[in-house]
Order: C-alpha cells, then sequence, then structure tokens
C-alpha cells in the first residue's frame, strides 16, 4: 500500500534533522555563510591561510556560490521536488549522506593543496551530480517534465564549478574567470525562473488573505517568458564578454524588463508583511544589479565590476534565498507565515550588509572598514538564522489535533 510524504517522515527512525531536506541543509547552510565570511575576514587580515589551491579571494567567492548556494538549492529541491512529482521524499540516512557529501566537498576545498587535484574536484563535484541524479530520477519517475529547467540549470551550475577548478589549476584568478560568471549567471536564472513562479503566487495568498483587492500578475504570462528569454541572452553575454559595450546595454534591457516584471507583481502592496515584502526586495537585485553592471562597464571609473557583482551574489541570491529558508522553515515546522521582529532584523541586517559591500566599490579609501561591516553584518544576518530557527530545523514538526 502507497505511504504518504507525511507517513514516509513518520517512520524515519533517524534524528528529525533528516526527515525533509530543507531542515539540514539550511541548518548547514546558515552556519557555513557565517563561518567562512568569518574566515574570510580573518583572511584579509592576515590571521591566517587555508592549504587551499584557491587563493584566497577565489575561495571566498567559491564557497559562497558553490558551497552555500548549493546547500540552499539543495535543501529547496529535495523539499519541493516531492510537492511536484508526489513522489516521497529523500529522508533518513539516505539524506545523511547527502549532507555528508556536501561537507566533505567543504573539507576538500579547503584543503586541497593536500590532496591530488583530481581527489579535490571529484570529492567536491561528487554532491552537486548525486543531488543531480537524484531530482532526474524523481522527475522521470513522477512525469514532471516541466521541471526539467530546474535539472538543467542545476547541470550548469555544476558544470561551472568543473570550469572553476580547472581555471584554478591552470594558475588563472578563477574569482574573475568563465566559471565563476557562469555559476552565478546561473544562480540568477534560479531567481528568475524559480522566484518568478513564488514572488506572485505567495503575494497573492498573502493580498487575498490581507483583504486586498490588488493581485499580481500570473505567473509565466508571455511578457515572463519574454523577460526570462532576454534575461538569458543577457546573462550568456555577459559571461563571454564581461566588459563589451554591447553587453552593458544587453544588461540595461534585462534591468529594464526584471523591473516591469517585478512591478506587475505588486509587491508596494505587501509593506505589512515583511515576510513577504522580502521576496520582492530579493527579485529586485536582480535588475538593480544588471543597470549597475551596465554602469560600471560605461564608466568604470565610478564603479568596478567585482562590487557590482555583489549586488547580484550577496544581494540577489543572499537575500532571495534567505527569504526562502525562513518562509519554508515556519511554514513547514506549522508556524504561522509571519516574520517577527527577529526575522524582519535578518533581512535589514543582509540588505545593510550588500549596502556596505557596494559603498566600498565606489570609496575605495574607506573599503577596508566597509569591507569588516558588510562581513560582520553578513554574519550576523546568517548566524542569526542560525540561532532563530535551529530549534525548529532540528526538532520535529508538531502533531497536529
Amino acid at each position: 500500500m502507497a505511504i504518504t510524504s507525511a507517513e514516509q517522515m513518520r517512520r524515519c527512525s533517524g534524528p528529525a534533522i533528516l526527515t525533509y531536506g530543507f531542515r539540514p541543509f539550511f541548518l548547514f547552510a546558515s552556519i557555513w555563510a557565517a563561518m567562512a565570511m568569518a574566515m574570510w575576514i580573518a583572511m584579509l587580515a592576515g590571521a591566517f591561510a587555508l592549504p587551499s589551491r584557491f587563493d584566497p579571494v577565489s575561495w571566498h567567492g567559491h564557497e559562497f556560490l558553490f558551497g552555500y548556494l548549493g546547500a540552499v538549492v539543495a535543501g529547496f529541491l529535495l523539499t519541493a521536488v516531492p510537492n511536484w512529482t508526489g513522489r516521497l521524499p529523500v529522508v533518513g540516512w539516505r539524506l545523511g549522506g547527502l549532507v555528508a557529501l556536501w561537507l566533505a566537498g567543504r573539507l576538500a576545498v579547503a584543503l586541497s593543496a593536500l590532496v591530488p587535484a583530481w581527489a579535490a574536484i571529484a570529492v567536491d563535484l561528487a554532491f552537486p551530480l548525486v543531488l543531480g541524479g537524484l531530482i532526474l530520477r524523481e522527475i522521470v519517475a513522477g512525469k514532471n517534465w516541466n521541471n526539467l529547467i530546474v535539472l538543467a540549470m542545476l547541470g550548469v551550475f555544476a558544470l561551472s564549478n568543473l570550469i572553476f577548478h580547472i581555471e584554478a589549476l591552470r594558475g588563472d584568478h578563477a574569482a574573475q574567470g568563465y566559471g565563476l560568471r557562469l555559476g552565478l549567471a546561473t544562480g540568477i536564472m534560479m531567481v528568475t525562473v524559480i522566484g518568478g513562479r513564488i514572488v506572485p503566487s505567495f503575494t497573492r495568498n498573502w493580498l487575498v488573505k490581507a483583504g486586498s483587492e490588488a493581485r499580481p500578475a500570473a505567473p509565466m504570462q508571455r511578457f515572463d517568458k519574454l523577460a526570462v528569454l532576454l534575461t538569458l541572452a543577457g546573462l550568456l553575454l555577459w559571461v563571454v564578454q564581461p566588459v563589451h559595450l554591447a553587453t552593458a546595454f544587453a544588461l540595461l534591457l534585462v534591468a529594464i524588463v526584471q523591473g516591469v516584471r517585478l512591478v506587475r507583481w505588486k509587491g508596494m502592496q505587501t509593506g505589512a508583511e515583511p515576510l513577504v515584502w522580502v521576496l520582492h526586495a530579493g527579485y529586485g537585485l536582480v535588475p538593480l544589479g544588471a543597470a549597475l553592471l551596465a554602469l560600471g562597464i560605461l564608466f568604470p571609473q565610478w564603479i568596478g565590476p567585482v562590487a557590482t557583482q555583489h549586488v547580484w551574489m550577496a544581494g540577489a541570491i543572499g537575500l532571495m534565498t534567505l527569504a526562502v529558508m525562513t518562509r519554508a522553515t515556519l511554514g513547514h515546522s506549522g508556524k504561522a507565515l509571519h516574520a517577527g521582529p527577529g526575522t524582519t532584523a535578518l533581512y535589514v541586517a543582509l540588505v545593510a550588509a550588500v549596502a556596505a559591500r557596494l559603498a566600498a566599490g565606489i570609496w575605495p579609501g574607506m573599503a577596508t572598514l566597509l569591507y569588516n561591516l558588510s562581513g560582520l553584518l553578513w554574519i550576523g544576518a546568517f548566524l542569526g538564522f542560525a540561532v532563530l530557527y535551529g530549534q525548529l530545523l532540528l526538532r520535529a514538526k508538531p502533531k497536529q489535533g
């Protein structure tokens, strides 16, 4: 007799944290985001150096993009795919094994100078490849062909990681290479595609509950499809030609269509609920980042590409993932979908961290102070998540009735 997802989780004999994919991956992602930033601040101060084949800047970029984001993507997909396909979730020690693969990747990258290069690469890539295999199996078994695009993005994400490793082995500055740009572009496409589903959907639910007559545009209408295609084209051009004049104008077009798309979702009507408006704020950093990258190409004397890339990397990806982690944890833990003062403070701290990092690129004379301020705010946001939400992630959802 078939069993439900809830019954599958009840029968799980392991710890509560292994009863759903979002639990271990969201918790470890937040801890790693804070820990890696603390390590990065220490590296900038010259306190220590890792025995890694990556230079410090490349390690910093890699561990946010492929370490932190990789964990959040895993937590999201392992939670969402069972809902999409009607299949049972990965739980128990199979889930624990996947978490162990992710942890092994972090260790392999940090200590990569102490082991053969191929071994570090194999260990780091094992996690996204195994995760991709699990998602492919579920999509095929559930005949959920519409979500093959998500699997395709996961595949490109893994390829980006491989390119990053190869560039580092060749002695290139991988933090400015194709691997990082392709990985970041893939992350922005994930925000564009998945955010394009959840932002209007969650906004509509809240507006209905609040009694508002405003309604966001339905997901993936003709304009949305055009915006996605133009964003994909602009991002690919940026990956290949990051400082070309044509890329600047393509990114400005991306900023316009993404901005219009966001306005159609009625975010201005959601100011009373931080759990909803933060989704709009996170998505809003996609067009803002595109516009600033374009301005950096047109007027490089004003601001450099590294600072503007952080609007996408730490901003759009960082804030959007934090928003998803807080909302999913509350919802799957049986809590009210409302952001209290503590959760709102996490959002504000992360926005302030992005602003400080961007300011460091505008006022280089204050860069060291602003780097440290941005890093401390970042640590506060993600360590705060681990503290506020860790208890919900570590214990089973209370039984109803």
